[in-house]
């Protein structure tokens, strides 16, 4: 995203959890990093925030150096993480008390659609902060949604995941299919992205399928465990359950077993296939 924002033209600010990072982005766009979440605050109109869970989120909008602190009337905060609704919502009135916007803006796409600046944007908050956060938001994305007051981007978020998580445990098992029914692996997704299931996650997933020990770890199995949590978690607020969340879950768990929760997602497939191998060794 940073990427796509310097290339746009934006004068970027970094600032990462682990220093080294945004210290050699900045170098490779020509930006600047910063030590602390307040001080690009203090400099940036708009402040984005992609973070891995809620106590991430809620340190860096609301510790003693935190995005708040350094804010200034005026300015745009911008949370792009998968968190539940209420995590961004926690910092509403301390935001208003300062004369800042603030909005939810998850995003949908992956990393080379995100460096494109392709992405789709899920937006919660108020119609005037979006206004001032909209360039920056258009030179990241095609397309972009305001859904409703803060927090609702957040939630569609979660719901855009539960369908990406059944997509992704779907494709494994037809994939593992027709591998174990004699039809080469790629010939068979190549015949799955050309059918009616085919979709820009099956097309981007494509390297991570076909060849899992190479492709790089675009969304790891823990983080996606971590999400159907959450998708679980909403669902039961709002009365409801979600028979294949669960059994998404199940499965990721399972695959993430042996320490293995940093591999991607698309990983699932080998656990099926290590379990039809194990299932074919037992004695009937």
């Amino acid at each position: 995203m940073a990427r796509a924002l310097a290339a746009a033209g934006f004068d970027v600010v970094c600032w990462n959890r682990t220093p080294a990072a945004a210290t050699a982005l900045a170098a490779e766009l020509g930006a600047r990093a910063v030590p602390r979440p307040a001080d690009v605050a203090a400099v940036a109109d708009v402040c984005i925030s992609m973070l891995a869970d809620e106590p991430a989120v809620e340190s860096v909008y609301g510790g003693p150096d935190g995005l708040l602190a350094g804010a200034r009337a005026g300015n745009v905060l911008i949370d792009s993480s998968t968190v539940p609704p209420s995590t961004i919502r926690g910092f509403e009135a301390a935001a208003r008390r300062a004369g800042v916007g603030l909005l939810d803006a998850p995003v949908s796409g992956s990393v080379s659609l995100a460096s494109a600046g392709t992405l789709t944007i899920m937006v919660g908050g108020e119609s005037g902060d979006l206004e001032r956060a909209r360039p920056v938001l258009n030179a990241l994305a095609t397309t972009v949604f305001h859904l409703g007051p803060l927090g609702s981007g957040a939630a569609m978020k979660l719901a855009v995941n539960a369908v990406v998580f059944g997509l992704n445990e779907a494709l494994a098992e037809g994939l593992v299919l027709a591998e174990a029914a004699g039809i080469d692996r790629s010939i068979a997704y190549d015949v799955l992205a050309a059918s009616t299931v085919r979709s820009p996650y099956v097309d981007y997933k494509r390297a991570a399928f076909i060849e899992p020990e190479t492709a790089p770890v675009a969304f790891a199995l823990d983080l996606a465990a971590k999400d159907l949590r959450l998708i679980s978690a909403f669902a039961g607020e709002l009365g409801m359950t979600l028979p294949q969340t669960a059994a998404n879950l199940a499965e990721i768990v399972a695959a993430s077993g042996g320490n293995r929760g940093s591999r991607d997602l698309s990983t699932v497939a080998d656990h099926l296939r290590e379990t039809a191998r194990t299932e074919e060794g037992r004695p009937a």
